[in-house]
């Protein structure tokens, strides 16, 4: 059914020849600022491994895995088609160079070591996991066939869809961000560059992933900061490396024009036509990528609690100041936000709706978590309900 829809999809003119899918949208608010053809069906390629990074971060983050631990590596994932690093049958790598070979080089060898190793030496089982968390973090148009994003007819997402799952990693882990900023990276000898070349060329930008096939083409996912404006493009299907770069540079930049921000646009080296709103939905709308997403309450506590009841060696991992009195492993975060001042401000709200001392918590990457620690899971149930019936986003977190 899905081979279907994309066949469909890509017999249509609809998109032009430069691209086929775009989108723009503010990664703190969850506003879309433009879209085109946003939820059409696309191959999305080693865009993939953002979901294969998402489950890696949760495995960190749950004590599951830590960045020094070693994976194995299997005759399967050695045997991946390139790109990747020729890992050899029986060798290790350790977790945290294994985030590196995906966020900066996407070594498909590197994608199918993470894969079997979460989750009991079967790709096609992580790929299973993979479909299943992005319809519990709300990507209704996305099915995983595999780790890497190698082709597959039936592994297909939309620009929606890639942009959720992309706030959804910048979310919930943020103290992982920093692995998609990674300009360069040596290992064994050998020195890898990141595929997105507007790390280098583009004012503010911060991460994120590129991807190719030749079904897929040219896909980006690329964010950028400037003062207190967080931005994140999309770009799926493009002709070549220049449009997918030139485009999404155009969007980040006309998303800052239009939130304020004066800086200078980056130099383009292809000419590509000019986004307008003939094709989209209009600049400035309403809509938002996701609602769950936009109120920083994506099902992470359901999603963590599905993959433990399908992990047999999970183990949660508890840190940080009960400030609840309490010394449970559960907690309740309300939020994540660029500015102290306003994590403050809704530490504030906290105290004054729910009458809970919550806590502001630095990750080191620009953003503040208001948690509150300490929780049974029962009481932070609880709370999370009381919160929802007085206004305030939250998710329970482990």
């Amino acid at each position: 059914m899905f081979a279907f829809f994309i066949a469909c999809m890509l017999c249509s003119t609809a998109y032009g020849a430069q691209y086929r899918a775009a989108l723009v949208a503010d990664m703190d608010t969850g506003r879309v600022l433009y879209q085109e053809n946003a939820t059409q069906l696309n191959y999305p390629a080693s865009l993939t491994k953002i979901m294969t990074l998402y489950l890696t971060f949760d495995a960190l983050e749950h004590g599951r895995l830590a960045l020094d631990d070693y994976l194995i590596v299997s005759a399967s994932a050695a045997n991946a088609e390139p790109v990747k690093l020729g890992l050899v049958a029986g060798s290790k790598i350790r977790v945290e160079d294994a985030i590196k070979a995906l966020a900066v080089y996407s070594a498909n060898d590197v994608a199918r070591v993470l894969a079997e190793n979460l989750k009991g030496g079967q790709e096609e089982s992580f790929a299973d996991l993979m479909t299943r968390v992005a319809r519990q973090i709300g990507l209704t148009n996305t099915n995983f066939a595999n780790s890497s994003g190698l082709p597959n007819d039936d592994h297909l997402s939309t620009a929606r869809d890639i942009a959720l799952l992309s706030m959804a990693v910048y979310k919930h882990f943020p103290q992982y961000w920093h692995f998609f900023g990674i300009k360069s990276w040596t290992y064994n000898g050998k020195t890898y560059t990141n595929g997105n070349r507007l790390l280098t060329s583009f004012n503010g930008c911060d991460g994120m992933k590129t991807g190719y096939t030749k079904k897929s083409k040219y896909s980006l996912v690329a964010t950028a900061h400037r003062g207190n404006t967080h931005l994140m493009s999309v770009v799926l299907g493009a002709e070549n490396k220049d449009v997918r770069a030139n485009v999404a540079a155009q969007m980040l930049n006309r998303g800052f024009t239009m939130l304020g921000d004066g800086s200078a646009p980056v130099i383009r080296t292809t000419p590509v036509p000019p986004i307008d709103s003939t094709h989209g939905q209009p600049i400035l709308s309403d809509n938002v990528v996701d609602a769950a997403y936009v109120s920083d309450t994506a099902p992470v506590s359901s999603f963590s609690s599905a993959y433990n009841a399908a992990t047999s060696n999970a183990m949660p991992k508890y840190t940080g100041a009960a400030v609840s009195g309490g010394s449970g492993g559960a907690g309740v975060q309300f939020g994540a936000f660029s500015s102290e001042s306003a994590a403050r401000t809704q530490v504030a709200n906290v105290k004054n709706k729910l009458g809970v001392n919550a806590v502001v918590e630095p990750t080191g990457t620009g953003l503040y978590r208001v948690r509150v620690y300490g929780l049974s899971e029962s009481a932070a149930g609880q709370l999370k309900s009381s919160a929802t019936a007085n206004g305030i986003d939250s998710y329970v977190f482990h």
